[in-house]
């Protein structure tokens, strides 16, 4: 009998939430951005996110973007930190400075506030929030006042996500999010990275600039984008470099499947990450390749979309409008081939 509890901890000396249910282990960590810093199904030995106990706090602080599921708001890159809405324009900080962009935004930094901590029958839950507003150091350039909230959901169904953004201003509000999700490959701890493949069902292949901005220009699938529809990529022990694709339906077990699977064909053991239909796109990176972990990472918006001279059916550019929310999902569990 697998043990359900939810608690308030101590990792390294950093309050953290730790859920336990059906066989999974999860540990967020409200005060870095309410990042779940560690996913793991103890009773396969499968470590879903990049984890590793030498890792210290500090070491994920410094890097949040590259350690368990950060959350970003806003997504990916804007050109010169420029964001245009329908009723104002905003100048970000250039914290990108080799390639003069506004990068990952800001909330995947941020204290939350914890809201809750419960188990309910089999089920560990935990629910963070944060409230954006003039005591942020970013409002000076966004004025633009709105509430964050997660919901964390452990069973033996894995891990289940919901992100609520909520506009209290009265201006519109852009709305673009992603989870900048990094992957452990290989996810055993006696896999191979050579044994790990990946499967993505990808539409059009958008073309990067030198700068990583969107050209306009969508491209034919080669060779190489076609191994993510085969589920023959491997996504480590090579260069991915920002592999950008708008999201399509897939299909697993002869069911529509929305997301990616990661495997170990050795084992037989899956990841499967499913993610609701508002993330139209699927970027992958994996950080030169030699590192031991690769980011599937779904986005509601293209890079830079709320600049790009597109349609907003082409680029997912949304906005809130005051009083306004909005709620994303995300799923991930782990399948024995």
């Amino acid at each position: 009998m697998n043990l359900t509890s939810a608690n308030n901890i101590k990792y390294k000396g950093e309050a953290c939430i730790e859920l336990r249910a059906g066989g999974y282990l999860a540990m967020i960590a409200p005060g870095i951005g309410s990042n779940v810093i560690r996913l793991r199904d103890e009773t396969n030995d499968i470590e879903i996110f990049r984890f590793h106990d030498s890792v210290t706090i500090e070491d994920i602080k410094q890097a949040p973007e590259v350690y368990g599921l950060p959350s970003l708001y806003l997504p990916n890159r804007l050109n010169g930190g420029r964001l245009k809405t329908s009723d104002a324009v905003y100048q970000l900080p250039v914290n990108e400075t080799q390639l003069g962009n506004f990068i990952h935004g800001f909330l995947h930094k941020r204290p939350y506030t914890v809201v809750d901590i419960q188990t309910a029958g089999e089920k560990a839950i935990a629910k963070t929030e944060y409230l954006y507003d003039e005591n942020d150091e970013y409002f000076q350039y966004l004025p633009i006042k709105f509430k964050a909230e997660f919901t964390f959901q452990l069973s033996e169904q894995g891990l289940e996500y919901a992100f609520t953004m909520t506009n209290l201003s009265s201006v519109q509000m852009p709305y673009g999010v992603c989870t900048h999700t990094t992957m452990m490959a290989p996810f055993t701890s006696d896999g191979k990275g050579e044994d790990m493949r990946l499967y993505v069902p990808i539409g059009e292949k958008w073309q990067l600039n030198d700068r990583c901005l969107p050209t306009g220009v969508f491209m034919p699938l080669d060779n190489h984008d076609k191994q993510y529809l085969t589920g023959s990529m491997v996504p480590v022990k090579q260069i991915i470099n920002n592999d950008v694709y708008y999201a399509e339906m897939g299909e697993m077990d002869e069911k529509p499947f929305y997301g990616i699977v990661a495997s170990d064909i050795a084992s037989g053991k899956q990841i499967r990450y499913e993610v609701s239909r508002d993330y139209r796109f699927w970027i992958i990176w994996n950080d030169w390749g030699e590192k031991g972990y690769f980011c599937p990472e779904p986005m509601s918006w293209m890079i830079d979309a709320p600049n790009l001279p597109l349609s907003p059916e082409d680029t997912g550019y949304e906005e809130l409008a005051p009083g306004a929310s909005k709620t994303v999902t995300q799923h991930f569990y782990t399948v024995l081939s």
